[in-house]
């Protein structure tokens, strides 16, 4: 398939720079087969079932966006000038890989000041980011980099306006755990704990797996011809009990619901031929496109995503080219706000409509 074909126009006053509040306030598309409804977040537990587990992702976005200055010692001197560095990936022993601007004046040696606590030399620099080494590592590092981080919005909200300290918050699920992120597994924003205890009331039941988010996923495909594009690596973890408990639900009838592209795709990757799963921890790389074989997942919610991009690419694979043209063709015209801060989605195949 062409890039064109999941391409579409988006008035540029629906892309979300901000979240509705509470969360759940939000609206929510609901595309059950060939029927759409609109509906909001909060309304979510009536309209899953008893039985069915939605798959949360844990991970917790980091205050990955830095400015500091940077300090090289030279003939003539100390030669100082400011940088700002966005951390995209962690690496063995205190390394992350990472852009920088400008970056081609960046040199190896050069030492990064963003706070009396936190400094980094850089170790390589490439043609695309630059790799960099603190002194501090673990606790200490967090702490440090919490003092001075910024939180990494996309590029679509930064263009738009500042960070600010409400992002802090908004940026981040009520349920984040293990820090590693540098991009919000933004379907699960819309969640707060009223919700979640509803959720449960109800007979929803829900695990947690984790998939720290990378920059990549910003990334613009750059192929005409989807199948030469290559998936950026992500680190993520199904654990044997979050297995189990898939297991359990698909044995049972019930119905897999990811809350999230990120959850999606680490579920289908660690998921058997037969639909089951195991313990995984790896990075994955999967490329979800049409014709793709779901293995374990039964239905999505998910937020509304960017024009010619891989998660347009995957819902197009769970939906249907066709149908998500007229699912996202329905938002556009009803006003639903778009991107990371903005409505949601509940994607449910025609084949699932009358049960498993």
């Amino acid at each position: 398939m062409k890039l064109s074909d999941f391409d579409f126009d988006l008035p540029e006053e629906l892309i979300a720079t901000r979240p509705v509040r509470p969360r759940p306030a939000a609206r929510l598309l609901v595309a059950e087969g060939a029927r759409i409804t609109n509906r909001h977040v909060a309304d979510l537990p009536d309209l899953l079932r008893p039985g069915d587990r939605l798959v949360l992702n844990n991970t917790r976005v980091i205050p990955a966006q830095l400015s500091g200055r940077r300090r090289r010692h030279s003939a003539q001197g100390v030669i100082e000038a400011g940088v700002d560095i966005t951390l995209i990936a962690p690496l063995p022993e205190g390394t992350w890989r990472a852009l920088a601007r400008p970056l081609r004046k960046l040199q190896a040696g050069d030492v990064i000041h963003f706070s009396d606590r936190l400094q980094a030399r850089v170790e390589t620099r490439g043609p695309e980011d630059a790799v960099v080494r603190f002194a501090l590592t673990g606790d200490a590092f967090d702490a440090a980099l919490a003092e001075v981080g910024r939180m990494p919005l996309p590029p679509y909200i930064a263009g738009r306006r500042a960070t600010d300290d409400r992002d802090l918050q908004d940026y981040q699920t009520v349920f984040a755990r293990h820090a590693g992120a540098v991009a919000a597994p933004t379907a699960s924003l819309h969640f707060d704990a009223p919700l979640l205890e509803a959720l449960r009331a109800r007979g929803i039941d829900m695990t947690e797996v984790t998939l720290h988010v990378g920059a990549g996923t910003f990334l613009p495909v750059k192929v005409d011809d989807i199948r030469d594009h290559r998936m950026h690596a992500e680190w993520g973890s199904v654990s044997a009990p979050a297995a189990a408990e898939i297991n359990a639900t698909r044995a049972a009838g019930g119905r897999v619901v990811p809350a999230g592209t990120t959850a999606l795709r680490l579920i289908e990757t660690a998921a058997r031929d037969d639909g089951t799963l195991a313990e995984w921890t790896g990075e994955t790389d999967i490329f979800i496109t049409p014709g793709y074989r779901f293995r374990v997942t039964d239905a999505l919610m998910t937020n509304f995503h960017l024009p010619k991009s891989t998660l347009m690419m995957l819902v197009a694979a769970l939906m249907g080219p066709e149908r998500i043209h007229k699912i996202y063709a329905h938002a556009i015209q009803e006003r639903y706000r778009f991107f990371s801060y903005g409505d949601a989605s509940l994607l449910i195949p025609q084949s699932d409509t009358d049960g498993r």
